[in-house]
């Protein structure tokens, strides 16, 4: 059997990973501004995180959710804590896509006769079903997902979003505050409040996508609390538990949970929850919230002092950056990973993405605007 060839992949077979660096079977060491697409939060292989789940895997790793999971409670508590949200209330699944998934099928049974959709243009929310339905790809949704519940809108642009809303049947407005495929595009405090202004006028349920901008990337927990504003769903995956697959959706007191409305199989196992809970353990006593926004202005400030023409603009929050280039991204992208020995993401065609891990360095930032010089 061979494997289903969707991925276009780079020549390189990484075996070995240690805070922001990674390393290949040859043994080449690589500078990691990619972070396993936002993945690595507290870094790799953090020897706290790796007791913790080796800890547990010696206890048990994984029983359903028919029985009392103490870790699910312990993240819970700590998870609202740290977030500024102790009144919500937390389910928990495997990846992005299930929450995106559950928090829209939320919205829905709270709007039973509303079935339409407001997202951004640009946006991208996953690949399952629903979560598919509302990103801005047509080239990856199947007939299938194409139901013709979504109309897509311009970020930062709130006339078009109030005049859907005010016509009716719209159950759910979501929203990535800073945009990740989209190319890290930002929504402005103005546009926000507005927005969720427009929601609760209408009846619209507003869920913040905080999967790839979230859990501290941005310098806040949330990049949403930049804007001023407090979602009625948030959702979260990637960085929650540094590559063990997990997500979560965080759901409003306003929201009552009745039996059999959700429901997993995986979501939340004992394994999951003391990943989960030692990247918490670290983010706070490693202060990675307060890291990501120090050393991400850092690094975009020493972007933008090297006045590159290649560069046509720098922007981002934290450690979430996107570099506009005058080129297909490609053409400094691969000389990074082959010459450079660099990971990086990409976006659009010319847009070069930041992920790092969230315990980047300045140190490690000099380091990567020295190589992406010598690349332009």
């Amino acid at each position: 059997m061979k494997l289903f060839d969707v991925y276009p992949l780079f020549d390189v077979n990484i075996v070995k990973g240690q805070g922001c660096k990674v390393w290949d079977d040859k043994g080449q060491e690589y500078l990691d501004l990619y972070g396993g697409h936002a993945v690595i939060s507290i870094g790799h292989s953090h020897p706290h995180y790796i007791n913790k789940v080796t800890q547990q895997l010696g206890q048990i790793g994984f029983y359903s959710n028919s029985v009392i999971n103490r870790l699910q409670e312990q993240l819970a508590e700590r998870l609202g804590r740290i977030s500024g949200y102790d009144d919500y209330q937390l389910f928990l699944i495997n990846s992005g896509a299930e929450a995106n998934e559950n928090a829209l099928k939320l919205a829905s049974f709270r709007n039973p006769t509303a079935t339409r959709i407001l997202a951004c243009e640009h946006s991208f929310h996953g690949r399952t079903s629903l979560a598919v339905e509302v990103t801005n790809n047509p080239k990856i949704r199947a007939t299938l997902n194409d139901n013709h519940h979504v109309r897509f809108l311009p970020l930062n642009d709130i006339e078009p979003w109030v005049r859907e809303l005010s016509r009716g049947g719209v159950c759910a407005v979501i929203l990535e505050c800073i945009q990740g495929v989209g190319g890290v595009q930002m929504a402005t405090p103005e546009f926000a409040q507005n927005l969720a202004y427009a929601c609760k006028r209408f009846g619209a349920v507003l869920i913040c996508d905080e999967i790839q901008c979230g859990y501290g990337r941005s310098g806040k927990f949330f990049a949403h609390q930049w804007l001023g504003i407090k979602p009625d769903i948030i959702t979260v995956a990637k960085g929650i538990a540094n590559g063990f697959p997990m997500g979560g959706v965080l759901i409003s007191p306003d929201f009552k949970p009745v039996y059999g409305q959700l429901g997993t199989t995986f979501g939340g196992n004992h394994l999951a929850c003391a990943a989960a809970l030692a990247v918490l353990d670290v983010m706070e006593q490693e202060q990675l919230v307060e890291n990501a926004r120090v050393v991400g202005d850092y690094l975009i400030e020493g972007i933008r002092k090297l006045n590159n023409p290649k560069i046509k603009d720098v922007r981002g929050r934290g450690l979430m950056i996107g570099i506009d280039l005058d080129c297909p991204h490609k053409d400094v992208r691969l000389p990074l990973i082959s010459q450079e020995h660099c990971f990086t993401g990409c976006a659009g065609q010319n847009t070069l993405r930041l992920l790092p891990p969230l315990c980047l360095t300045k140190s490690e930032a000099d380091e990567f605007i020295e190589r992406l010089t010598r690349v332009l």
